[in-house]
């Protein structure tokens, strides 16, 4: 069986060696470097963005790397055979140097070559590319690119045009088609995403994606879950996306439409995971050595077999493999930010061994403790193996994250002990044996306060003759669901809204970012709209549309409206509503962010209002936003503009801070 670590080698082996001629570069941090607009490093290009955008890179213009990735918006996807929320990608890029003709045949190459590459099967791979959209033409190049390849394997390679994943459902796959054409939704990338999507000035390219096929003859989609066809895009299982690569090469202008980048640049992310399942011919992304010892402990520990309850061995494998490479990378569990992040995956990991019963194993020779640490439960038992399993790759110290593990998992029982008491508590309630229905409310708060899984809470219920309101307009999935949207907002104004963390400076700058945004409206018209923003604890910035300069007396006034709205010591109000009712009262959002049916809306003003109170339209500022704010804005200080200047056409950028 092909190890990830076999993968890596040949990959990085293969860029190296002439004529391709690529210096292999280390992997950057899971905590992104100068770049506090998110959590985490989530793709293979975040750190190379600088040199994608046009710095020359100190190494030179062919590079290639493994770089380590995280996506917490995955967490809930974890389960299936394909999704992880740590994962490697392969990455190798071309900083205006090499472009299509050399891209897609060196890649190519390397998934085929079975002695310097991963040795997967030519008839087995499909490629996918950019079928035109939102004023973009077809990626005609890598059409004809393509054929020559699959041609050169005597493999029959006709076009097929697609459009979206629903069309390709409707139309299914035809004899002989290997290159099949998505629009923006699939095979555009930009950081902005779609075209329609992107602000002046922001570069963007067609990519190509190569699919490997699992299942040939068709015989695992289902037509009655995942559309009449099968397509490279169907979510079945038979095929499963093992490499991308993007060619930036155009530049949105000012009119909309687009022009050539002076500078093009390939990137390529190939899932190392996703590749390996591949090469061992298993769908089944779970199915490599990196996960086989941990697997060992966990069927021992819960007398349980992972092909019977693959999904709950998925999350622990995935959960506690993530948690311990956060932990490497300095992260410490909380209650905000990256923290809470890795709190969560670690508490995750353990209700779901709790819910196969997984006990403490006690086996010292032989079986799947052999020359093994002896640790005191199944969790850190599985945060050691993967710190066994990746020595040598990248840098994990067992005596930094173990005793982290062991901690939180400490609390977490606790937690769980103050949570049994609650649930008595409110079962010793005098009606409530009347009742023998427990309340919606009761279990969220349950959940989410005491971090009880609703399996457990219906247990505990059940064994009390008592019933849990789970599917009632204000049961428990109800208010889970707005728990979730409200989460999701609060998660854009993390990840999109530039906000570094939680601290009171920085809470006062993002409270004063609302106020300035509104006063640059004031005085330079209704149509200044955000258009990115980064805040620390030492100072903000603002990026917003205008197409002039501003003059020293425009920021002048500027400043003095803000300081106004400070020294009259507003409320600042969060409210949740419909989004509907929230646009229809103007609040400011993000441009180009999708936001769920349900927000969260912060107004400044007026005095003496309150949360869904008609006279938060009279605000002087409000704002789809998911915090933290100051509670009053004489909290803020006393505020000034630092700097402001272009950073592209019809873009401005505005720096203030705190004195």
């Amino acid at each position: 069986m092909t190890s990830p670590k076999e993968i890596r080698t040949r990959f990085l082996e293969f860029f190296k060696a002439p004529p391709r001629s690529h210096a292999v570069i280390p992997s950057a941090s899971l905590v992104p470097e100068n770049d506090p607009t998110t959590l985490f490093t989530g793709s293979g290009m975040q750190p190379l963005i600088p040199y994608l955008l046009g710095e020359p890179h100190p190494l030179g213009a062919r590079l290639a790397d493994s770089e380590k990735c995280f996506r917490a918006e995955d967490i809930d996807e974890v389960g299936d055979n394909r999704h992880t929320t740590f994962f490697e990608m392969l990455g190798n890029w071309s900083l205006g140097d090499y472009w299509k003709e050399e891209q897609l045949p060196w890649l190519f190459e390397f998934l085929t070559d079975g002695d310097r590459g991963a040795g997967l099967d030519p008839a087995r791979l499909y490629a996918t590319v950019f079928s035109g959209g939102d004023g973009v033409a077809r990626d005609e190049d890598s059409i004809g690119i393509w054929k020559k390849i699959f041609s050169a394997h005597d493999i029959n390679a006709a076009y097929a045009e697609m459009g979206t994943e629903e069309e390709g459902a409707a139309r299914g796959m035809k004899e002989g088609e290997r290159i099949f054409g998505y629009g923006v939704r699939k095979n555009w990338w930009s950081r902005s995403g779609i075209p329609s999507k992107m602000p002046a000035g922001e570069p963007g390219g067609p990519d190509s994606e190569v699919f490997y096929d699992f299942d040939p003859m068709g015989v695992m989609h289902d037509a009655g879950k995942y559309g009449t066809h099968c397509h490279p895009n169907c979510d079945c299982g038979r095929f499963l996306e093992i490499g991308n690569s993007v060619f930036m090469e155009f530049r949105k202008k000012e009119d909309g439409g687009f022009e050539k980048l002076p500078r093009r640049n390939v990137d390529f992310g190939g899932g190392l995971e996703r590749i390996t399942a591949a090469a061992n011919g298993r769908p089944d992304i779970f199915d490599i050595d990196t996960f086989d010892e941990v697997k060992k402990i966990l069927e021992i520990s819960t007398k349980k077999r992972y092909a019977d309850q693959p999904k709950e061995f998925r999350i622990i494998l995935d959960h506690v493999r993530a948690a311990v490479f956060i932990i490497a990378d300095g992260v410490s569990p909380s209650n905000t930010g990256r923290g809470y992040v890795l709190r969560r995956l670690l508490r995750r990991a353990i209700r779901f061994a709790d819910k196969l019963n997984a006990n403490d194993l006690v086996i010292t020779n032989g079986g799947a403790r052999k020359d093994f640490y002896l640790n005191t439960t199944v969790i850190m038992d599985a945060a050691e193996w993967f710190i066994k399993a990746y020595t040598g790759a990248f840098v994990l110290d067992r005596n930094e994250i173990l005793p982290v593990v062991k901690k939180e998992e400490e609390q977490f029982r606790a937690t769980l002990a103050r949570g049994l008491k609650e649930f008595e508590r409110w079962y010793a309630e005098p009606d409530q044996e009347a009742q023998k229905r427990m309340p919606g409310l009761v279990a969220f708060n349950l959940f989410t306060t005491f971090g009880f899984p609703l399996e457990l809470i219906i247990e505990i219920a059940n064994e009390r003759g008592v019933g849990v309101d789970i599917v009632g307009p204000q049961g428990f999935k109800e208010l889970m669901k707005q728990h979730q949207e409200l989460s999701r907002t609060s998660s854009a104004g993390m990840f999109k809204g530039g906000l570094a963390d939680h601290s009171e400076k920085t809470t006062r700058l993002h409270t004063a970012h609302h106020l300035l945004l509104r006063a640059l409206q004031a005085v330079l018209g209704p149509q200044v709209k955000q258009r990115g923003s980064n805040i620390t604890s030492e100072r903000l910035r603002m990026d917003f549309s205008y197409d002039g300069k501003m003059t020293d007396e425009e920021k002048r006034e500027t400043e003095r409206i803000v300081n106004e709205k400070i020294a009259e010591d507003l409320p600042v109000i969060r409210s949740e509503m419909a989004r509907e009712d929230a646009e229809k009262i103007g609040a400011e959002h993000e441009f180009g962010q999708k936001y769920p049916d349900r927000v969260s809306v912060y107004s400044v003003g007026p005095k003496g209002a309150t949360p869904q109170d008609p006279r938060i339209a009279e605000a002087f500022s409000i704002e789809f936003c998911g915090g933290p704010h100051v509670a009053h804005t004489g909290e803020i200080g006393h505020f000034r503009i630092v700097k402001e200047e272009a950073v592209g056409q019809g873009i401005r950028r505005i720096r203030g801070v705190l004195e």
